[in-house]
């Protein structure tokens, strides 16, 4: 039988009694009964504990290249799973029925750490993927189920968009073997108006997860017509990943479609993208992707030293491979920034629905 709730970690008790979370930079206090912005935390018995340890929104077995992870064992597929709740409340989330749910019927599949590996290497995936809604509010089980699969060779990726602390953050990405970092705008104004958060820890946990860590990260920006997408702020935005991340940290522009609570906002033209691709090439970045629309041009790796085609994609099917085994241009030798351990997977777009009960 698997606990439903489990005694979380990164708490303290206040002098009036409230208890006071310290996940997150939202650090939610709470009275007995109370439950945090997420949702899932809550205090009971004088601690905080995580509702939803071993219950999920679903598993599906996906292209690596969703997450979007373009240098992590490209072609491969990853077993992808969520619970609900968000730390976050944006007010365009693409996955709003799940990271605003409060309704335990959302979490409709249960399955054990060790049954998640299990699934994973029975379906041959070479990773398991936290996703759908952000894996920092289920912290305890993420963890858990990463020791499970590391015992199995399984890798493990954190699709989150970093609002977590500095102390809880060194645990959470001990556990990861890659993130995609959801950088979501390059101001506060717009993080504040529009997610009801901040922009400070985001580029407090890029920073730790590249300086600080082996875990392979990639970032991936929404580009919201006439609010995240000017010049300037797309400028700013490439400048600084490439200043204080390195240039070898792949960039995603991804395209906004009118949902939740902002459908009356026009969707992301391509051209949009080419241009913010555009951008981020010229202030020196050297793998930068468009998304959420198919341009097999804006979805391409190329080596920055010589221009030769890498890696070629349509959508999530890699139509084009130019790599050494270890990772190397075949024209050039120059590396690719990555993981790369031989040829490529050929799992291509399939998306496949999976139900853990038969690998209890």
């Amino acid at each position: 039988m698997i606990p439903q709730n489990v005694p979380g970690r990164y708490w303290s008790q206040l002098d009036d009694g409230r208890i006071l979370c310290e996940l997150c930079p939202r650090r939610c206090r709470l009275r007995e009964g109370q439950r945090g912005l997420c949702f899932v935390r809550q205090a009971l018995d004088g601690q905080i504990m995580l509702t939803t340890y071993g219950r999920s929104s679903g598993f599906c077995i996906d292209p690596i290249e969703k997450k979007p992870l373009n240098h992590f064992y490209p072609g491969t597929p990853v077993l992808s799973f969520g619970t609900a709740g968000c730390n976050l409340a944006c007010r365009f989330c693409q996955n709003w029925n799940i990271s605003t749910s409060r309704e335990t019927d959302t979490l409709a599949d249960s399955a054990s750490p060790s049954v998640i590996a299990r699934a994973a290497e029975s379906t041959g995936c070479r990773s398991v993927a936290f996703t759908y809604n952000d894996p920092v509010i289920f912290l305890e089980y993420a963890i858990d189920v990463a020791a499970a699969c590391r015992q199995r060779n399984i890798k493990t990726v954190a699709v989150t968009a970093g609002e977590i602390n500095p102390e809880p953050a060194r645990e959470f990405f001990s556990a990861m073997d890659a993130a995609n970092i959801d950088l979501k705008a390059f101001s506060e104004d717009f993080y504040r108006r529009f997610c009801s958060a901040s922009l400070a820890p985001v580029l407090q946990t890029l920073e730790y997860l590249v300086h600080k860590t082996k875990v392979w990260t990639e970032i991936t920006t929404l580009l919201i017509p006439g609010e995240n997408d000017s010049d300037s702020e797309l400028h700013k935005l490439s400048s600084w990943v490439s200043e204080h991340l390195g240039p070898s940290i792949p960039l995603h522009f991804t395209a906004f479609h009118p949902t939740f609570k902002m459908r009356t906002h026009p969707p992301t033209p391509a051209s949009t993208l080419s241009r913010a691709r555009r951008i981020a090439l010229a202030n020196g970045l050297h793998y930068v992707y468009t998304g959420n629309v198919h341009d097999e041009e804006g979805a391409a790796t190329l080596c920055h030293s010589c221009g030769a085609r890498l890696i070629g994609r349509n959508r999530y099917t890699l139509t084009a491979w130019n790599l050494t085994d270890d990772g190397r241009c075949t024209t050039c030798g120059t590396v690719c920034a990555g993981h790369f351990d031989g040829p490529p997977g050929t799992w291509g777009a399939r998306r496949q629905p999976l139900r853990l009960g038969d690998f209890a």
